[in-house]
């Protein structure tokens, strides 16, 4: 009995797509996540939800709290420093204006960077006028050498690839260090530059793991990231549902670490912690701490 070639041709692709399925890499393990407990409790910005977010008073506070890494925003100023703010401008959360790509780390350290930070909608400024400023990537490295950091790179006008792995060699921070962007062309540059230096997925990245996990063809991804840091609300998603069960065996498989954002709902924390992710970046350390129980 003779196979139609139409029949043949299918077959052939069928057997071809099942081995890549099988055999296709997933990512090596990075010393970034060696003796790191489950989950991760990462302190976003510091910990927006309790302190001025991005500030080394917040990002004191989340150590003392018990957070395992602290995430924050970096951008590179008229002088080649590597600062930590959200914005590409000053203006929403200090008492200045203006973009930090066109200041100096001396006029930036002349703002108030809890200015505009308020946990009652605006009514009240609980830290404005205490001195607390926009502090330098390297005062963090000097102040919690031993802690991991996940550092969120925007696109800039000046580069900001190169500068920032030189400073991760300078203290010797390979290994601490995570670098997140949702811009491919930022992860891109970053990836080239320190390949030594892990990194999670860009937006992009995320998008097509989670639409071949619909479509049951993760398996073909060989990943170039070694963490999937998705938004938990579909609306953050294209309102596509990301955090799963299936989504989360289907990056454990790849040797792909899952944490995502920004998750501040006990409840939610709780769900996601017997799903058996690995981290959970929230703005509120403090009681993911508790609930853990460390």
């Amino acid at each position: 009995m003779k196979i139609q070639p139409v029949r043949a041709i299918l077959i052939v692709v069928l057997l071809a797509l099942l081995l890549l399925l099988v055999f296709t890499p997933g990512v090596q393990s990075h010393p970034y996540y060696e003796n790191a407990p489950r989950p991760l409790v990462i302190a976003h910005q510091g910990g927006d939800g309790v302190w001025p977010g991005n500030t080394m008073f917040a990002f004191e506070r989340a150590v003392a709290v018990g957070a395992d890494i602290l995430e924050m925003d970096a951008h590179i100023t008229k002088d080649g420093r590597i600062v930590l703010i959200h914005d590409e401008t000053v203006d929403d959360t200090t008492d200045g204006s203006g973009f930090v790509e066109d200041m100096t780390l001396e006029e930036l350290k002349r703002l108030d960077a809890a200015y505009d930070w308020s946990n009652d909608g605006g009514k009240t400024f609980p830290y404005r006028g205490l001195g607390i400023q926009i502090p330098a990537l390297d005062e963090l490295f000097e102040r919690f050498p031993q802690l991991r950091y996940l550092i969120e790179i925007k696109l800039t006008r000046n580069p900001m690839d190169k500068p920032l792995c030189d400073l991760i060699r300078k203290y010797a921070m390979q290994e601490r260090v995570m670098i997140a962007s949702f811009h491919d062309d930022a992860m891109r540059n970053f990836r080239a530059a320190c390949p030594e230096v892990a990194t999670s997925a860009s937006r992009s990245e995320v998008t097509k793991f989670v639409i071949l996990g619909k479509l049951f063809l993760s398996g073909l991804i060989a990943p170039d990231y070694h963490s999937l840091q998705p938004p938990y609300d579909p609306a953050d998603s294209y309102n596509i549902p990301i955090m799963t069960r299936r989504f989360i065996r289907e990056a454990h498989a790849k040797n792909i670490r899952v944490e995502p954002w920004t998750v501040n709902d006990p409840g939610l924390m709780r769900q996601y912690i017997e799903w058996g992710v690995d981290g959970i970046i929230t703005d509120r350390p403090d009681v993911l701490v508790e609930l853990l129980m460390r």
